[in-house]
């Protein structure tokens, strides 16, 4: 049991060390608030996707080479390239001072924001068993229309999520410039999010008729 806890948490501890080197080591100083308050609230969103999950679940999304050969692309700079660039900017603004201050405003809703955002995943990803870290129909394991919890109001909650969460990270660090790789890294979830749509329309029963009962993907009332 304890075996599989800490095996459980290595993901997190990964994403978080990752997230400090680029952090700390662009800015040049551990002396940053604003970047430990985005550790922290990264921390808690990594315990909330992560503990308590589903073990068969959990094995899926270690599958990462069974998905679609174009979503890989995307994976790799929706979860990686992009996050880190965001970072590293972020941190070569701090030490550079590029950016004039952010009005007052802008951190505590940036924060507010990834909280909102992370809830939104975990909860996606606690309503759905099917919650691959890439795009494949898992006939397999029986794959079906998930329609309950947030998969009520869009099609789309995980990627929602992550989305917001990544506009929410130059708020909190206080960066201009940070924008610029987050919105391009928001762009390509977006991408992701219609090329998905396609294929379960395409590949995974009922998913039109899904569709045709909650219209919007991303942002409910909008798209």
């Amino acid at each position: 049991m304890r075996f599989a806890a800490v095996k459980t948490l290595v993901p997190v501890g990964f994403s978080l060390t990752l997230t400090a080197v680029c952090l700390f080591g662009s800015a040049g100083r551990l002396d940053w608030s604003k970047a430990w308050v985005l550790l922290g609230l990264s921390f808690a969103a990594g315990l909330a996707f992560t503990l308590g999950r589903d073990p068969e679940l959990a094995a899926e999304r270690r599958n990462v080479q069974a998905g679609k050969s174009w979503d890989k692309v995307l994976v790799g700079i929706t979860v990686l390239l992009g996050p880190m660039a965001t970072w590293i900017t972020a941190g070569l603004d701090c030490r550079l001072h590029w950016s004039n201050a952010m009005p007052s405003p802008a951190f505590p809703a940036g924060v507010a924001a990834a909280l909102l955002a992370a809830a939104l995943t975990a909860w996606a990803m606690r309503s759905n068993r099917f919650f691959s870290a890439v795009v494949r129909i898992q006939k397999d394991r029986g794959h079906m229309v998930v329609d309950g919890g947030p998969y009520r109001y869009i099609r789309h909650p995980g990627y929602a999520g992550m989305s917001v969460f990544a506009l929410a990270t130059p708020l909190i660090l206080g960066s201009y410039w940070a924008l610029a790789p987050a919105v391009a890294t928001a762009s390509a979830i977006g991408l992701r999010t219609v090329l998905e749509d396609l294929t379960l329309h395409h590949e995974l029963d009922g998913y039109a008729d899904y569709a045709r009962r909650v219209r919007f993907r991303l942002v409910p009332a909008v798209w």
